[in-house]
């Protein structure tokens, strides 16, 4: 399997075994609000609350990475999280891949590891954002499936800790 992520502030793509879990009932909004506010609240940080003008905006997005499922910041107003799977990705395996990266986090510096991604985990919890909006596509040829969620305001601002 090979799975890939990105965000504002790092690009990783991992390739090798990733172990996703897979379901049908997993791509709801309230799957993502759960996968996220389960994260936010082992730190301490306030639950999201999804917003349709988020996640419609999420949504134009994925629909116009259809085509080709490649990991390209939307550029747009709201902080970011994507992510890649094949041959399937469900919505909560994307935000799991995400706070999977708290391993490489270390709070008192506010740094992650050397050599290693934790700007997607940092995004999931950080405070200030409140609202969520996700979107998923299956890409076009089977060529996999692309998860983007968007967060209002944006987080990862360079100085400053997510919680």
């Amino acid at each position: 399997m090979r799975v890939c992520i990105i965000s504002l502030l790092a690009l990783a793509c991992l390739i090798g075994l990733a172990l996703v879990h897979y379901s049908f009932a997993q791509n709801s909004p309230q799957d993502y609000l759960n996968a996220h506010n389960d994260a936010r609240a082992s730190v301490g940080v306030g639950a999201l609350t999804w917003d349709d003008t988020v996640a419609n905006y999420a949504q134009n997005y994925a629909n116009e990475r259809i085509n080709d499922c490649q990991l390209v910041h939307s550029g747009g107003p709201y902080g970011e999280n994507l992510a890649w799977g094949y041959p399937d990705l469900s919505g909560t395996g994307a935000v799991e891949l995400w706070v999977d990266e708290k391993a490489y986090y270390d709070y008192n510096s506010n740094t992650c590891e050397p050599g290693k991604v934790c700007g997607h985990y940092t995004q999931v919890v950080w405070r200030n954002s409140i609202h969520l909006g996700c979107a998923r596509v299956i890409c076009n040829n089977n060529e996999g499936t692309f998860v983007i969620c968007n967060y209002d305001p944006p987080g990862n601002y360079v100085g400053q800790r997510p919680y």
